[in-house]
């Protein structure tokens, strides 16, 4: 049986904070014990606080662009520009994953720099504590494509498979699967922001349940879940495509051109 729950009491984040410490006093205070092969799902947002990932910038989109690697599409509407990036992460998601919600203004919160491992450590330093074959799952919120709205996915993982290869098994017809790899942590990231929600307060939750999918600390983290560039059919946005497209043509006409 899968249950979900969240972390009561964890105080306001500051650069600095020991996140093992406070989420490991926080579930003891609650009087609900952790297991063997429970999932903390823990929402970035702490995660960057505590690693000093809030910086000054009076200008946004600067700070979007200085976290920028590649613009992926952009968009103009009503209230300004919204850009799709590949952040220094690795990650496709808008505004480079800079967040301006919930820190004082004039001030911007940034991703971690290396979210499996910030993964790692937390959850090297929760097994210590409690004793247990723990995971943990780095979460931020991003949106889809082709679809509204948004949801948690992980950004940092540890101890937990992240991808639960299933080709070559049969499914209940006895058909061979070729293709299907669930991305377990995503799921898992998304069925935990459910009892945390967005504006609770609560930035942790236990998931309890899928003990099979924790491992050791060294399974291959988030990082792995991103589509490579070479299998990557969506690289560019609609127009960003349509302008490289142009540009090829022009510089092939060109060639030609010079040839004849």
């Amino acid at each position: 049986m899968l249950t979900i729950w969240t972390v009561e009491g964890i105080p306001e984040i500051a650069a600095g904070a020991d996140l093992v410490a406070i989420v490991g006093e926080a579930i003891e205070d609650m009087g609900r014990p952790l297991a063997d092969g429970d999932i903390l799902a823990v929402t970035s947002k702490i995660v960057s606080k505590a690693e000093g990932r809030q910086v000054e910038a009076a200008d946004r989109e600067a700070a979007i662009t200085a976290e920028t690697v590649r613009v992926v599409a952009a968009r103009e509407h009503a209230h300004g520009v919204t850009r799709i990036v590949e952040n220094r992460q690795g990650l496709v998601l808008a505004a480079a994953g800079v967040d301006s919600s919930n820190v004082p203004e004039g001030s911007v919160l940034l991703l971690p720099i290396d979210p499996d491992a910030s993964a790692r450590r937390l959850c090297e330093g929760l097994r210590s504590r409690f004793g247990l074959r723990l995971g943990v799952i780095v979460s931020d919120t991003l949106g889809r494509p082709w679809r509204q709205g948004q949801t948690d996915v992980a950004i940092g993982a540890a101890g937990v498979r992240v991808l639960d290869d299933l080709r070559g098994s049969r499914d209940a017809g006895g058909r061979l699967l070729e293709v299907t790899v669930p991305a377990v942590a995503d799921e898992i990231a998304g069925a935990a922001d459910l009892v945390k929600g967005k504006t609770s307060g609560r930035p942790v939750a236990v998931v309890r349940g899928l003990g099979h999918l924790v491992g050791e600390l060294d399974e291959p983290g988030a990082a792995t879940v991103i589509r490579p560039a070479e299998q990557d059919l969506f690289r560019l946005g609609s127009a960003e495509a349509e302008e490289a497209g142009y540009r090829r043509g022009y510089a092939d006409g060109l060639a030609v051109g010079a040839g004849g």
